[in-house]
Formats: structure tokens, C-alpha cells, sequence
């Protein structure tokens, strides 16, 4: 039933859809008020002026370079206005997500409402290092609100939600925190009418790949994202996860979930010769790139515990004349 539901999701539900929109707002909601005590200075600077502007342009490069080398490598590929406003909307994502992520940071829900009221409140932008950039770049390209808000949704799930029954349970997960921001980016890039199903699933794919690639990484923060009903197809359970228990049950289950990440790889391919010509081959490396992670896990025999699958460099930049060549094929 997953494997039809990959399929058949993208064209059966839509960002409009009325559940999920409420689902949005009942999300956000949940979150407290701003905490009171938490008081804000009232900036003595203007976001908008062109020196903050330029501080807040390097922070986001910097949080690129330093988070994601396959995504900053990637980016590369880029024109430089489109290089400079992806980069930013990474760092926006990375920041929403590390309030809930990182260890050190406690009260998390109460960290989330007020980034959402910084983020909602433009002339206090320059109180944090993204924040500027970010408000350039969302009017700039006029993002969708309704897709921040998805975005945003996804980080505030972390929060209350850490496991899931069924992949069709995950792929909400998936799509908020990962296929929504490849629909932002396409607002970037530029993109041709009926890209959006090929988004969608390229992100569901990358946020698989991370689920997969990060078992035990979530399993110490008490996160198991596998679908329980996929432990159970394998008789595995949570005590297993959490003991980094590494058997053949738990290298069936990789397997199956490499298998199910490559379909969605493969099946958002097409999607790629949509974007604007100047954008194809960044993304077009950025799929490719974590697509490789998953080969990484399957020469460490899945064992995701003992070591954490990653490309070099060197490896990623061997990857490249090919990408290109069969980048080109898609028009």
C-alpha cells in the first residue's frame, strides 16, 4: 500500500487541501504565547538598511557552508542571485529546525513562538542574523505564506510528535519540512507549470534518505522516524532502535526503505527538466548527491549506529560531468 500511496499522493492532495490547512493552524496555535519573559530590545538599526543587509547575506552563507556541504556545493551550480536567496531560505530552515534539534536549547516550544514572532514581526528583524535576508528574500520572490507556514507547521511537529505509525503518516512529516521547501525554491529558481508533483517527491525522498541516514542520531533525542508498521513488517520494534540493535531484521527493513527512496528519486527525475534552464544541474546535484548517501549506507551494511554515511568532496565533484551530461538529456 506505500509504495501505491508515493504514487498517488502528490495528485490527490494539494497545499490547499482543508484538513491539512487546519492542520497548519491548529499546529501553530498549540504553540504558548511569546514568553513574556523573554523580552525583546527594540532594535536601535533598520533590517532593511544595506550594511545589515549585507551582514545577514554572509551569516546565511556561513550557516550553508557549515551545515550542508552537499546543499552549499550544490548551490554553486547557481546563478548568483538565485545562489545568494537559496542560500538564505536554507539558513531561515536550518534556524526554525535547530530550535527544536539541538540538544542545549531548552524550552523548545517556547523558542519556537518567539522566532515565529520574530519572523512575523518585520521591523525586528535585525535582532537576529537571518532574519533581514530572509524578509528580503520572501518579498523579493514572493513566497507563498501558506507554504512558510506548512514549513514552519513540520518544525513544530518535532515538538509533540515523535513516532510514526505508517508512511503515509511520515510523508506529512516529509512533505512539510522537506518538499515544501523545494516549492519555495522553485519560486526561486523558476519553474514550468506541473513541476510541483516531481517537488514534492524529490523532498519526501530527501527527507527519507536523512531519516535513514540519521537512525541514530534521532534515536538519542527519542525519535524513532521509521513507520512502526514497517519495525513491525520486520519484527523489530522501538527498544531495538533505541539499543542500536544492528541484525539482519534491521537490514531488511534499510533495504526496503533504500528501495522505496530510490523510487521517489527516480520518479521525480522528470521534474528536473521543468525548472528554468539556469537551475536544473543544483538540483539536479543536490538529488543526486544525497541520493548517493544511500549507496554509502548500503556499503556500510546498513550499519547507520557505527558510522554515518557521507560523500567526500572529491566524490561529489567526480560526480559532476556526468550529472551534467545527463542533466542536459532532460531538454
Amino acid at each position: 500500500m506505500a509504495l501505491e500511496f508515493i504514487q498517488a499522493w502528490p495528485s490527490s492532495h494539494t497545499t490547499s487541501d482543508s484538513c491539512r490547512v487546519l492542520g497548519v493552524n491548529a499546529l501553530l496555535a498549540s504553540l504558548p504565547r511569546r514568553d513574556a519573559h523573554y523580552h525583546f530590545e527594540r532594535p536601535l538599526v533598520d533590517a532593511k538598511s544595506p550594511a545589515v543587509l549585507r551582514q545577514s547575506l554572509r551569516a546565511c552563507e556561513q550557516i550553508t557552508r557549515v551545515n550542508s556541504r552537499s546543499f552549499f556545493l550544490s548551490s554553486q551550480l547557481l546563478p548568483a542571485a538565485k545562489r545568494q536567496a537559496i542560500r538564505v531560505l536554507y539558513a531561515f530552515c536550518r534556524t526554525s529546525d535547530d530550535i527544536v534539534d539541538l540538544p542545549h536549547e531548552s524550552q523548545p516550544a517556547n523558542r519556537l513562538a518567539n522566532w515565529l514572532w520574530l519572523v512575523s514581526n518585520r521591523e525586528w528583524a535585525s535582532l537576529h542574523p537571518v532574519l533581514p535576508a530572509w524578509h528580503q528574500t520572501y518579498q523579493r520572490f514572493e513566497l507563498p505564506e501558506h507554504l512558510v507556514k506548512e514549513l514552519l507547521a513540520g518544525v513544530a511537529m518535532d515538538l509533540s510528535i515523535n513516532r510514526y505509525q505508517s508512511f503515509e503518516d511520515l510523508w506529512l512529516y516529509c512533505y512539510r519540512v522537506a518538499s515544501v521547501v523545494g516549492l519555495l525554491s522553485m519560486r526561486i529558481t523558476g519553474f514550468e507549470e506541473g513541476a510541483e508533483p516531481y517537488a514534492i517527491k524529490l523532498g519526501v525522498a530527501l527527507q527519507l534518505t536523512n531519516i535513514l541516514r540519521d537512525v541514530a542520531e534521532d534515536a538519542q533525542r527519542g525519535r524513532i522516524y521509521l513507520p512502526q508498521e514497517d519495525l513491525a513488517r520486520f519484527g523489530l520494534n522501538d527498544d531495538d532502535i533505541l539499543a542500536g540493535v544492528h541484525d539482519e531484521r534491521f537490514q531488511a527493513l534499510m533495504e526496503f526503505e533504500i528501495v522505496r527512496a530510490r523510487k521517489l528519486y527516480a520518479e521525480s527525475w522528470t521534474g528536473i527538466g521543468m525548472l528554468a534552464p539556469d537551475s536544473r544541474l543544483a538540483v539536479a546535484a543536490a538529488s543526486r548527491f544525497y541520493g548517493a548517501i544511500l549507496d554509502k549506507i548500503v556499503e556500510q551494511n546498513y550499519n547507520v549506529f557505527k558510522q554515518r554515511a557521507a560523500l567526500s568532496t572529491s566524490e561529489k565533484l567526480r560526480m559532476l560531468p556526468k550529472l551534467w551530461r545527463d542533466t542536459k538529456r532532460l531538454g
